[in-house]
């Protein structure tokens, strides 16, 4: 593990918990982290240097978990020492980093593949499936929120410089997800920042992202810190009904760290509870063992995380020309 930050609990646990892995190596400056990892796996080694880390021999995969502004850095790397790579979000900060690492990876038959972790959340998980089976009838409308009215911190997720801004931070877990529900080729971006409150850090206060498909289905992805009322977390609309995804305010803690609350509205005006899907832990981590042992496809591909970098860029684009659309180049059609 390249960096043992917020996460670091969570890879290791699954880590832990895969059959075929395991954690020989944590690399981190502060002290106290590699001791937070030692407390999981004790036999784990420790270096405060990745390039002692990377050049260490016996690491098949390396997790890199260093800020966005250095994933491109970290995973070539690791990629040029012949060590398959697990990027955090964002894959990078421009879709030309995403693409060398790409060649890179392929020309060296090496896995490249990001941490989609939110594609696993039960409420989404259960909302895919809503929207599978056909419950809502065809999709036109979706629409994704997060935040409210808070103080932002002022760590490096509020360093546009660091983080690639707001737009970048959340738009990296539901531009994926929403990518995940809609197949339609995606025809424009329109992106807009506003700036009006908070400015001890760089991050935009309210961002907004408007992804327009071929057929005229809209999705809306809004990070904002200026919503003093919350919209639902999902707000998706079909043609025979729709699915509402309520923020869980009871649990306590950030709203944000636990599933929505999911609900379905029938046209006859009637609406009904939905219990989420049960998920199974760590299955990201389980085909990575699949992947790299026996050649199996993953769920989640870097083409797919790609895409998402090349959406939330000409976001920003976008933004700064008071969101006029951009079209972004991708890879799936």
């Amino acid at each position: 593990m390249l960096a043992y930050g917020a996460i670091g609990d969570e890879h290791n646990k699954a880590l832990l918990s895969t059959p075929g892995m395991v954690l020989s190596a944590v690399c981190d400056t502060n002290p106290q982290r590699l001791e937070a990892a030692l407390q999981l796996a004790p036999h784990a080694k420790t270096f405060n240097d990745a390039q002692t880390m990377l050049d260490s021999g016996d690491i098949d995969l390396v997790v890199v978990s260093t800020p966005p502004n250095t994933h491109f850095y970290w995973a070539k790397e690791a990629l040029t020492r012949g060590i398959n790579v697990v990027l955090e979000k964002p894959m990078a900060l421009t879709t030309s980093e995403c693409d060398e690492l790409m060649a890179l990876a392929k020309a060296s038959n090496l896995l490249l593949v990001v941490y989609q972790n939110r594609r696993f959340d039960a409420d989404f998980v259960t909302i895919k499936s809503l929207i599978e089976s056909g419950e809502i009838g065809e999709v036109f409308s979706y629409e994704a929120f997060v935040g409210g009215y808070s103080k932002p911190c002022s760590y490096w997720h509020s360093d546009v410089a660091v983080s690639g801004g707001a737009i970048f931070d959340w738009g990296s877990h539901f531009i994926d997800q929403i990518l995940a529900v809609i197949s339609s080729p995606l025809q424009y971006v329109n992106g807009l920042n506003q700036k009006r409150v908070w400015d001890h850090v760089t991050n935009a206060d309210h961002a907004q992202v408007t992804l327009t498909f071929t057929d005229g289905v809209q999705a809306i992805f809004t990070n904002s810190d200026l919503a003093a009322a919350r919209k639902p977390k999902f707000f998706i609309l079909g043609t025979k009904g729709s699915i509402v995804g309520d923020w869980d305010t009871s649990a306590g803690g950030s709203v944000a760290d636990h599933p929505a609350k999911i609900s379905i509205h029938r046209v006859d005006g009637t609406v009904e509870s939905i219990p989420l899907q049960t998920v199974k832990p760590y299955t990201f981590h389980e085909s990575l063992v699949a992947r790299i042992n026996e050649g199996k496809q993953m769920s989640v591909t870097a083409e797919q995380s790609r895409d998402v970098v090349a959406i939330m860029q000409a976001a920003e684009e976008s933004a700064l020309v008071n969101g006029l659309p951009v079209v972004p180049k991708l890879l799936r059609s």
